[in-house]
């Protein structure tokens, strides 16, 4: 495991604009079921893994957090993802993988880590509809290895979520100021349920229209129709689409190449695209602004993201209203 270990820095530094790397690791078996699920975390939010540390117990924590621990002077919250998932195992979970983003950082304690795999984000499947009502929302993409092994992409996003404490979120939805004009429609993609329900909150809040997507090729699908209708209304694509927002890292068809294509397509080469991503660190945003990317701004701060919105949408009001 040490050179497994050793390589994840390194790692981490990768981008590309059709590639994931993402950690294996299992939560033990299920004593339900009989069965030992393999899960991933992408690689870009693995800061490191490591023994698990002394554990240090903490008042009015949710179900699943075990405690804090210190790591290097600072106090991460640990989370159980088993006792979380309802994988019903005492195996011990003896390694934590340490994650960071959306600005929080956070440990998670699993059954045992197994390599790191490089795939093409069209190998990843978006679940279906049994597995995502069995797991909760949990999974975000799935695909089969070579040896018959499913691999489940977890959603961390709602992890962190379900376990942080967000007594602020009404606050911050309050905050937001109405567009001025909200005859504009805004186009968005993410394959986690909880980042669409913070966007569709954010963009309720501005009274602005929207058309949403689990995925990159989702809302390709979704453009392509509605360049359709344009044309038959004699109109621009870029008439009726008036920003797109998208995630990085979705299955089938992650934000890097949904972007490329609507750059380099005429129909909606002046649509402004934002890239709106917990994966914030520079590599990832100089990567976005390299194939197109108007303007980035990371999970999950709707304060921001709608400040960001109402500038660019305001900008692009005289040329859409007659």
């Amino acid at each position: 495991m040490s050179e497994l270990l050793k390589s994840i820095d390194a790692r981490t530094k990768l981008a590309g604009t059709n590639k994931l790397e993402i950690l294996l690791f299992s939560l033990g078996e299920d004593r339900r079921t009989g069965r030992r699920e393999t899960y991933g975390i992408n690689v870009f939010k693995v800061r490191e893994v490591m023994r698990t540390p002394p554990i240090t117990a903490a008042p009015d924590m949710p179900p699943a957090v075990e405690g804090m621990v210190s790591l290097r002077g600072m106090l991460v919250p640990v989370v159980d993802l088993a006792r979380y998932a309802g994988v019903d195992s005492d195996v011990p979970r003896e390694i934590m993988i340490v994650t960071e983003y959306n600005g929080h950082t956070q440990g998670f304690l699993v059954e045992a880590v197994d390599t790191i795999l490089r795939l093409d984000w069209s190998m990843m499947r978006v679940p279906p509809d049994m597995l995502m009502a069995q797991m909760g929302g949990l999974v975000t993409a799935v695909t089969e290895l070579e040896d018959g092994r499913l691999i489940m992409m977890m959603d961390v996003e709602k992890v962190l979520a379900d376990t942080a404490n967000t007594d602020e979120d009404d606050i911050r939805f309050k905050s937001i100021v109405p567009l001025d004009n909200p005859e504009v429609t805004v186009f968005f993609c993410d394959d986690s349920i909880v980042a669409r329900k913070q966007i569709e909150r954010t963009l309720e809040a501005m009274g602005v229209k929207y058309v949403a997507a689990n995925n990159g090729r989702q809302m390709w699908e979704e453009l392509e129709k509605m360049a359709g209708y344009a044309k038959a209304m004699g109109k621009s694509p870029a008439d009726l689409v008036s920003l797109v927002l998208t995630d990085i890292e979705m299955p089938e068809m992650d934000g890097y190449i949904l972007t490329k294509k609507l750059k380099n397509d005429a129909r909606f080469a002046s649509v402004p695209v934002i890239m709106h991503s917990s994966l914030s660190g520079m590599s990832n945003q100089k990567l976005g602004l390299s194939v197109g990317v108007d303007e980035y701004v990371p999970k999950f701060e709707p304060q921001r993201l709608s400040e960001t919105l109402t500038r660019r949408l305001t900008e692009r009001l005289p040329a859409t209203t007659n």
